[in-house]
C-alpha cells in the first residue's frame, strides 16, 4: 500500500513534455531582459544619449507590455494558447533584430515597445498555460514559472556581457536567434490546447481589479517595481564596470533570484504565511536600496547590494505571483493580465524616474526614492491583510 502511494506521488511529480517546452521558452524570453542590462552604459556612450534617454528602453518595453496585457486574454481565447505564444515569440524575434539594427536611441526605444507587445502575449499566456497544464497544483506550477524567470534573468546578463563586449548590438541579435529556437520548439512540440468556452473581453482584466485582494497585489507590484527597475536600469551607471563586469554582477543577482524563488519562498510562506513573508521581503529590499543610496560612491557596496537584492526579489516574486493566482474568483489568465497591467506600468515609470532624479539632483537620490516606494508597497500589503488572508488557505 505504501509503495503504491509512493508510486502515485512520483507520477504526480512528473510534468508533461509541453510544460518543459514552455519552461524552456520562458527562460529564453526572460533572457531578453537581462541581456540588455550590461550594455546600457555602452549604448549611452556610443549613441551620445543620456542615462534617462537610455532608461526609456525599459520604459517603452514595460509600458507596452502592461497595456497589451489587456488584450492577451482576448487574443488567446480566440486563436488559442499555442498560437498566442507563437505570435508573441515572432514579434520578439522581429523587433529585437530591428533594435539591433538601429542607429539612434529613439529607434531602439520604439522597437523595444514592439518587443514589449510580443512579450506581453507570451508571458501572460505562458503563466496561465503552465498553471493549467502542469501536474501537482498551482503552487508547484508557479515555482516552475518563477524558476524559468530566474534562470533566464541570471543567464541573460552573462550572455549579454559577452556579446556586448563585441558590440552593443550583439545582445539584441542574440535574443532574436534564441527566440527562433524557442519558436520552433513550441511549434513542433506543443499540442493544441482547447480554447476556453467563453471568449474574453478587453474589459475583463479591468473588471477583475474590483476585487480588493487583486487590486492590492497589483498596487503593491506597481510600487515595488519602481524600486526593482531603479536597481535594474540605474545601478549599471554607478558600478563603474565594463560589459563583462556588469554581466557577472547581474548573473549573481539572477542566481540569487532563481534559488530563492524555487527553494526559499515556499518554505517561508508555509512557516510565516503570505502577508508576513511579503512584508518582510519588501522591508529587506527597501533597506538594500537605502544602503545603495547612502554608499552610492562606493562601487563595491552597490555591487554587493545588487546581488543580495536578488534574494529578496526572488522570494517576493514567487509569493506575490502565487497569491495573484488564488486571490480573486476569476480565470487565472484574467487575474494574471490584470495584475501584470498594473505592475508593468510601475516598471515603465521607475527606470525613467531614477535616471532623471540622478541627472537633476544627485546619484544618491534614485536609490533612496526607490526605497521609499518599496516601503509604501509593504504598507499596502500590511494594511490589506484581511483581503489576502484566504490565500494561505487556498495554497494548502
Amino acid at each position: 500500500m505504501r509503495q503504491e502511494t509512493l508510486e502515485i506521488q512520483d507520477q504526480s511529480d512528473k510534468q508533461p513534455l509541453v510544460i518543459w517546452v514552455i519552461f524552456f521558452a520562458t527562460i529564453i524570453s526572460f533572457m531578453g531582459l537581462g541581456l540588455v542590462d550590461p550594455i546600457l552604459p555602452a549604448i549611452a556612450k556610443q549613441l551620445n544619449a543620456t542615462p534617462s534617454q537610455v532608461s526609456l528602453l525599459f520604459s517603452s518595453y514595460n509600458l507596452i507590455t502592461g497595456v497589451a496585457m489587456l488584450i492577451t486574454g482576448v487574443v488567446s481565447s480566440r486563436v488559442g494558447v499555442k498560437w498566442t505564444l507563437l505570435t508573441g515569440i515572432l514579434l520578439i524575434i522581429v523587433f529585437s533584430a530591428l533594435a539591433g539594427s538601429s542607429n539612434a536611441i529613439s529607434q531602439i526605444v520604439g522597437f523595444r515597445g514592439g518587443w514589449g507587445l510580443g512579450n506581453s502575449l507570451f508571458i501572460a499566456t505562458a503563466l496561465s498555460a503552465i498553471v493549467g497544464l502542469s501536474i501537482g497544483g498551482t503552487a508547484k506550477a508557479i515555482i516552475l514559472y518563477e524558476a524559468a524567470i530566474g534562470l533566464g534573468i541570471s543567464v541573460g546578463p552573462l550572455l549579454g556581457g559577452e556579446l556586448g563586449s563585441i558590440s552593443w548590438r550583439g545582445p539584441f541579435y542574440g535574443v532574436s536567434v534564441l527566440m527562433v529556437i524557442a519558436f520552433f520548439a513550441l511549434l513542433i512540440k506543443m499540442p493544441q490546447v482547447p480554447k476556453p468556452k467563453v471568449k474574453s473581453s478587453i474589459l475583463d482584466p479591468i473588471k477583475a481589479l474590483k476585487y480588493p485582494g487583486l487590486f492590492r497585489l497589483g498596487l503593491t507590484a506597481f510600487l515595488y517595481n519602481i524600486g526593482f527597475f531603479t536597481l535594474m536600469a540605474y545601478s549599471p551607471f554607478v558600478m563603474n564596470l565594463d560589459e563583462h563586469g556588469l554581466g557577472y554582477v547581474f548573473l549573481g543577482w539572477g542566481l540569487c533570484l532563481a534559488i530563492t524563488s524555487v527553494f526559499v519562498a515556499p518554505k517561508i510562506q508555509a512557516r510565516f504565511g503570505t502577508v508576513k513573508s511579503m512584508c518582510a521581503m519588501l522591508v529587506l529590499f527597501a533597506l538594500t536600496l537605502l544602503s545603495m543610496g547612502i554608499w552610492t560612491d562606493h562601487a563595491i557596496v552597490v555591487i554587493i547590494a545588487v546581488i543580495v537584492a536578488g534574494l529578496f526579489l526572488g522570494t517576493n516574486n514567487t509569493l506575490i505571483t502565487t497569491a495573484v493566482m488564488q486571490v480573486a474568483p476569476v480565470e487565472r489568465a484574467t487575474a494574471s493580465a490584470a495584475y501584470s497591467f498594473v505592475r508593468f506600468i510601475g516598471g515603465a515609470f521607475g527606470p525613467w524616474l531614477a535616471n532623471k532624479l540622478a541627472e537633476t539632483y544627485s546619484p544618491h537620490v534614485p536609490f533612496v526614492t526607490g526605497a521609499i516606494f518599496v516601503l509604501f508597497a509593504m504598507l499596502v500589503v500590511a494594511f490589506g491583510r484581511k483581503h489576502l488572508a484566504h490565500v494561505d488557505t487556498a495554497s494548502h
